[in-house]
């Protein structure tokens, strides 16, 4: 690991609970370096890792970088006194969204790893940035592998085919009320998303649902509530209900 340091952090005001994974969203990692080491940026992150997989310390784990913003998770705000930030050197969506490369994946697993061994952060507290801010962040993105993390016990993964109960079987759409999307917001509600409980579909749930597909079901990321998502959905709130049960 390399050491390298960032002015831009200061004291926590809450206890170290979630874990959030970003992309860097630049054109290279030493621009983004550059970035959260500059003061007037006002941003940070506790860790950087670069494509070839090398990982940068910039803010100590028991400080609270800038790297959340204003942000929403399950009921708590200042995430970034809550949390470590990791940035994963990325273009991000501006630049096309590459893949990450393997050697990188392979970094950011080692080093979630050791941060899950360090502090008490339970599996629904490890998110992407998109999931604590889907109004407007996007990071790390659709092609970011959550999968292949949740095989290595970083974070919440459902089956790969969801069940479909009847109130989920008309999906929902922008404009529409009723069952299903009252039932598509408690999940999303179950899960950690800032939502209203009930109401019509409207266009900030429909930036949540984007969000929850980028994570969850990256092949389709329109803000639809089709079959899929809902029963997707649910049944990751089932999975954070029983994660939350065995803490």
């Amino acid at each position: 690991m390399l050491q390298v340091h960032s002015p831009n952090f200061n004291e926590r005001l809450f206890p170290l609970d979630m874990l959030v994974l970003h992309y860097t969203g630049m054109k290279d990692g030493p621009s983004a370096l550059e970035k959260m080491r500059d003061p007037a940026s006002n941003v940070s992150a506790h860790y950087m890792v670069e494509e070839d997989g090398r990982v940068f310390s910039l803010v100590a784990e028991d400080k609270r970088a800038w790297q959340a913003g204003r942000s929403w998770w399950r009921g708590d705000e200042d995430l970034n006194s809550r949390s470590i930030g990791i940035e994963i050197v990325n273009g991000g969506h501006e630049f096309g969204l590459p893949p990450f490369p393997d050697i990188q994946i392979a970094a950011v697993i080692e080093l979630c790893q050791g941060i899950l061994s360090r502090w008490p952060i339970p599996q629904a507290r490890i998110v992407a940035h998109s999931d604590i801010a889907p109004e407007r962040k996007e990071d790390p993105g659709e092609r970011f592998p959550w999968k292949r993390l949740a095989d290595t016990g970083i974070g919440l993964w459902p089956p790969d085919k969801s069940p479909v109960e009847p109130w989920m079987m008309h999906g929902a759409a922008k404009g529409d009320k009723g069952i299903t999307v009252d039932g598509l917001r408690e999940a999303l509600a179950g899960i950690g998303y800032k939502v209203e409980r009930t109401g019509e579909f409207d266009e900030p749930l429909a930036a949540v649902v984007r969000a929850f597909q980028r994570r969850w079901r990256p092949m389709v990321v329109t803000g639809q509530g089709d079959v899929e998502t809902v029963a997707r959905a649910f049944a990751v709130a089932q999975l954070t209900q029983a994660a939350d049960l065995q803490r």
